[in-house]
């Protein structure tokens, strides 16, 4: 999440998925669609449900699982307030949860089906006369408990804030902590990998603890996003909101148009149903993208870069800026345009995004101009980088470095600003071309809201040209640019990314780009589905950390996936009462 506050989920426009509830399942079938055809899934299901009652005398009452994203393109611009393309895979984390019964106080117990995790316990106490929460979290240390104890902390803090009012379920759980819950802890999303593992990780433990505290019904999805957002930024990640949004906003067979000005918004985006289909194919580097370790030099330092890019270029353009306001790239671009705050909900969302791929296309010179100077190439120093700002060096240092953590010697504000411009254009793009080709899928999606949705975002389409190659190759041309940008303007692929997108290409993908931060991680490549098995099979013999693993771990790292559903929590007792 970028420094100032989001938007209120409150304001979401209508048609978004943020204002549904969060999705309540009695039946498997229902909860995990791939439970009774896969036999693999069915046998972890039961794995997790055995080994909980093995490790805690009991069945859970909830299964919350939160699947892993891969962000089809946008990328580095979420936390600039620009939209998103992503979609949920398939892959995702489940947590088996309980109330913990009897006289165990506040003590929450979490372990991990995975042995590399240690299990561990911890309790959230009141301090002080205001009562407030208080649940320490070691941002300096990356620990797989830290963001259970975020997801714990965000429900006790938002739910349970008046220490004089009602006290979390098991009012003699009060004094240390309120609720006690165990959980059991099973993931298929690739750790560290550029999925969000650490965003969908999130997303459940805050579903387990609202599930346990019986509060679903009491948060939009909307609201969850913003709240798993905060909880995020309680271990040291500056998150902009797309993580989060992919993993709880999805539905399956579609992309997600997430944008986060002037409100959060979500809407599905058809993907091209060509002949033979396409799917999507995660590889991953085998190099762990640890962005909480990294960050003052990757993550953190580009928040702050764009940051302060966005300032120069106001300057630069004439556009007004509060002496102390941490203005977004796209709030510039707003000002400078003359943009209103419309809400996509009562406008037409073409006519709002059409006037902003013009304004984007228009921009693009001024940022040469304005950044694009001989200094500006090289990159400013930290005092270059004030004067040009307009503030004084104190309250430089005050609005951009007194609250994060960063490390650079020269600060590159317009190769980020380039990328995040022209990224930005690039989903939009992206955005167009998947739904001229997606006529065919639209016909076919069942729920008649969504159907009719889809079908005014393409009023000019012709039908005859559904389905066509020809749009799923210009996705890939825009995955290419992408990939391009992410690695010579934000500079953030690394040597490994670079490689495996290369020989993606060689192997007959119709693109391939870095996906997540990047600087390791997992590349999205958009391959035909009859092509799949040849294609791992030839990166697989090119790839020299792939030629040494089996079947079985091959799998866990390189795996074709289709865009699948979004966050959920199964109430295991109501299947057990009921039988």
């Amino acid at each position: 999440m970028a420094p100032s506050s989001q938007p209120s989920a409150a304001s979401v426009a209508s048609p978004s998925p943020a204002n549904k509830s969060i999705a309540v399942h009695t039946t498997l079938e229902s909860f995990h669609p791939h439970l009774g055809s896969s036999l693999q899934e069915s046998k972890r299901w039961n794995n997790l449900i055995e080994e909980f009652r093995k490790r805690f005398g009991r069945d859970p009452t909830h299964v919350a699982r939160a699947p892993g994203r891969t962000n089809l393109i946008g990328e580095h611009i979420d936390y600039c307030l620009f939209g998103c393309l992503p979609t949920a895979v398939e892959r995702d984390i489940l947590i088996a949860c309980a109330p913990t019964e009897g006289g165990k106080g506040g003590a929450v117990n979490v372990q991990n089906m995975d042995p590399q995790y240690a299990p561990a316990s911890f309790e959230a106490v009141r301090q002080g006369e205001s009562g407030e929460w208080s649940l320490p979290i070691d941002t300096t240390k990356l620990r797989w408990e830290s963001y259970i104890k975020a997801g714990y902390h965000g429900v006790l803090s938002h739910f349970f804030s008046d220490s004089n009012g009602r006290s979390p379920r098991g009012a003699d759980f009060l004094a240390s902590g309120g609720v006690a819950v165990e959980m059991a802890h099973l993931c298929t999303v690739p750790l560290g990998g550029g999925l969000s593992s650490s965003a969908a990780l999130v997303v459940a433990s805050t579903l387990a603890f609202l599930a346990a505290e019986n509060k679903l019904g009491a948060i939009t999805q909307g609201q969850l996003v913003e709240l798993c957002m905060e909880n995020e930024k309680r271990v040291g990640v500056n998150s902009g909101g797309l993580d989060q949004g992919a993993s709880v906003f999805s539905s399956p067979g579609t992309a997600l148009y997430i944008t986060f000005y002037p409100k959060l918004h979500a809407s599905p985006v058809p993907l091209p149903q060509s002949a033979p289909p396409a799917v999507f194919v995660i590889a991953n580097t085998m190099k762990t993208a640890n962005k909480l370790e990294t960050s003052k030099i990757h993550y953190n330092l580009r928040v702050v870069e764009t940051l302060v890019a966005a300032r120069v270029l106001a300057r630069g353009l004439g556009v007004k800026v509060g002496p102390r306001e941490k203005v977004r790239l796209r709030e510039v671009l707003a000002r400078w345009a003359g943009e209103a705050d419309e809400d996509t909900a009562s406008v037409n969302e073409d006519e709002v995004i059409g006037k902003l791929k013009d304004a984007l296309i228009k921009i693009l010179p001024e940022v040469e101009r304005v950044l694009g100077t001989e200094e500006g190439k090289r990159g400013l120093t930290k005092a270059e980088m004030a004067q040009a700002s307009g503030l004084s060096d104190a309250e430089f240092e005050d609005v951009y470095l007194s609250w994060v953590e960063v490390e650079a010697t020269h600060f590159q504000l317009y190769k980020r600003a380039k990328h995040v411009f022209s990224e930005a254009l690039r989903v939009l793009q992206f955005r167009e071309v998947s739904i001229r080709g997606a006529l065919d899928a639209v016909k076919a999606i069942p729920h008649p809201t969504t159907r009719q949705a889809l079908a005014r975002q393409v009023p000019e389409a012709d039908p005859t040209s559904t389905a066509s190659l020809a749009a799923q190759r210009e996705l890939g041309r825009l995955m290419n640019e992408s990939h391009q940008s992410c690695d010579k303007l934000f500079d953030c692929s690394s040597p490994e990314l670079n490689e495996l997108t290369a020989l993606a290409r060689q192997s007959g993908a119709l693109g391939s780009r870095l996906t997540g931060a990047g600087w390791g991680g997992c590349c999205v490549s958009l391959v035909d589905e009859a092509d799949v098995e040849t294609f791992i099979e030839n990166i697989r013999k090119a790839y020299l950390p792939y030629q040494s693993l089996s079947k079985d771990e091959l799998d866990a790292v390189f795996f074709a996936t289709k865009p699948g559903s979004g966050a959920s929590v199964y109430v295991v007792g109501e299947l057990t009462e009921a039988a």
